[in-house]
C-alpha cells in the first residue's frame, strides 16, 4: 500500500523550551491542563475580537481542532500551541503565568463597615472598629481603627499578649507605655510590647484617630 514512509511517520523529537516547566507544573496540578489552556486561548481570542475561523487560518489548523482545543477536548502539541498563541497575540510564557497562582484568602471591609467592639473602661464618644478578624482556632492579629473625641474620659491601662503597632491619622495624643509617655501626631508610629500596661494618657487635640494593630504570639488562641 502507498503512503508515508517510515521516516516521515516517525515523530520529530521535541526540543526543550522555556514553557516545559510551566507545562509540567500544570500537568501536576489539580486543574486540567487542556481546560486551562483552552479557556486562556479562548479568552485571548475574544479579547482580540477574532473568530475561530480567523485564528484557525492564522495558525494553520482546522476550525474543529481549534474548537476542541478551546473546549479542553484536545491537547495540542507545543508547535500547534505556539502557532495558536501567535495568532491571538499571546506568548507561551504568558499563557501559563496564572496557572499555579493560588486563590488565597482575602477579607474586604468597606469603609465604616468594620465590627464595632467595646473595650473595657471606654464610654460614649469612643469607637473601636475591628477591621478584620481571624476565623480559625488561633487569633494571629487584630487591626483596629480607633476614634477618640471626648477629652474628659479617663482611660484604664490595657495589657495583652504580643506586640502592638500604632499609626496616627489625625489629632494629637499623649500615649503611655509603662513609665514612658509619647506625644503622637499624624504620621507618627509607635511599636511596643502589649504585656506592659499602656493606653491614652491625655487627648491633646480631638478628634483623634489612629490605626492600632495587635500581633499575637503564634501560640495565642
Amino acid at each position: 500500500m502507498g503512503g508515508m514512509s517510515a521516516s516521515a511517520r516517525r515523530p520529530i523529537p521535541r526540543q526543550t523550551t522555556q514553557v516545559d516547566a510551566p507545562v509540567r507544573r500544570a500537568q501536576a496540578s489539580g486543574v486540567s491542563l487542556g481546560s486551562f489552556v483552552g479557556a486562556a486561548l479562548k479568552k485571548q481570542r475574544q479579547a482580540q475580537r477574532l473568530t475561530i475561523q480567523d485564528v484557525a487560518e492564522l495558525a494553520g489548523i482546522s476550525r474543529g481542532m481549534l474548537s476542541r482545543i478551546e473546549n479542553g477536548q484536545a491537547t495540542p502539541s507545543l508547535d500547534t500551541l505556539a502557532r495558536v498563541c501567535k495568532a491571538v497575540g499571546l506568548s507561551l510564557s504568558n499563557l501559563f503565568k496564572d496557572h499555579d497562582t493560588p486563590d488565597g484568602i482575602a477579607r474586604h471591609v468597606p469603609q465604616g463597615k468594620g465590627m464595632v467592639v467595646v473595650r473595657r473602661g471606654t464610654r460614649r464618644g469612643h469607637s473601636y472598629e475591628l477591621l478584620s478578624y481571624d476565623q480559625g482556632p488561633k487569633k494571629l492579629f487584630e487591626p483596629f481603627l480607633i476614634t477618640l473625641d471626648d477629652q474628659s474620659e479617663l482611660f484604664p491601662r490595657f495589657q495583652h499578649p504580643g506586640m502592638e503597632f500604632i499609626y496616627m491619622l489625625k489629632g494629637q495624643i499623649d500615649y503611655r507605655h509603662g513609665n514612658q509617655v509619647y506625644s503622637l501626631k499624624p504620621g507618627d508610629a509607635l511599636t511596643f510590647q502589649g504585656d506592659i500596661p499602656h493606653g491614652p494618657e491625655r487627648l491633646v487635640k480631638v478628634p483623634i484617630q489612629f490605626l492600632a494593630i495587635i500581633h499575637y504570639d503564634g501560640d495565642e488562641s
